[in-house]
């Protein structure tokens, strides 16, 4: 594509660079930009450069948050469960169900010896300290991603507390609502059999 100026030339190629976003959408971008008053995009520079200057990671949880003191903690939430996920994005994800109340865990990743990513590459290690010095923890839930490495993770963590007074659950793998079963492969298929449950009416 040939742009009218290098200026434009050089901020597609930055934006462009962002996930889901290709060169026509990020054209479309810029040139909205240039037609907003100034004051939008010294707001939008703004708000980016304190997103990288100032955001925090809760040292005990490892959520995104604008303090490193854990704000999860809070009346309303049940201190006896902690949900392992990958990253904050699935913490968002999980929030939104209104189906889960309990405590987080983001681990920033998985273990994938491919990509050479061991346990001390992603937040395990605080992980099991903080199951063995929170002594309301009961249960811990992993909700990592179906893949080998989301399994081996898993596999890793359930190893490591064995030996400490928790239950170790996953979440559900099945059948997603609204689909036909003729076209689920067969992983996800055995798995639904495997983990079937008591039909409720509720």
């Amino acid at each position: 594509m040939e742009y009218p100026s290098l200026l434009i030339e050089r901020a597609v190629e930055e934006i462009s660079k962002l996930p889901g976003i290709g060169k026509k959408t990020a054209l479309r971008l810029v040139l909205h930009l240039l037609r907003q008053p100034a004051n939008f995009t010294a707001d939008l520079l703004l708000a980016l450069k304190d997103l990288r200057e100032n955001i925090k990671y809760c040292t005990t949880c490892h959520i995104i948050a604008d303090t490193e003191k854990c704000t999860c903690q809070n009346a309303y939430r049940d201190t006896s469960v902690i949900c392992v996920v990958e990253d904050t994005p699935d913490v968002l994800a999980i929030r939104s169900t209104g189906k889960y109340n309990g405590l987080f865990h983001v681990l920033g990743g998985r273990i994938s010896p491919v990509d050479g990513i061991g346990p001390e590459n992603v937040n395990i290690e605080s992980l099991i300290n903080r199951v063995k010095s929170e002594d309301q923890v009961k249960e811990v839930i992993l909700a990592l991603s179906t893949t080998i490495e989301g399994d081996t993770t898993s596999f890793y963590i359930t190893k490591l507390l064995k030996e400490q007074n928790v239950k170790v659950t996953t979440i559900a793998r099945g059948i997603p609502v609204g689909s036909e079963l003729e076209f689920a492969d067969e992983v996800t298929l055995g798995r639904s059999i495997a983990s079937r449950m008591l039909f409720s009416q509720d």
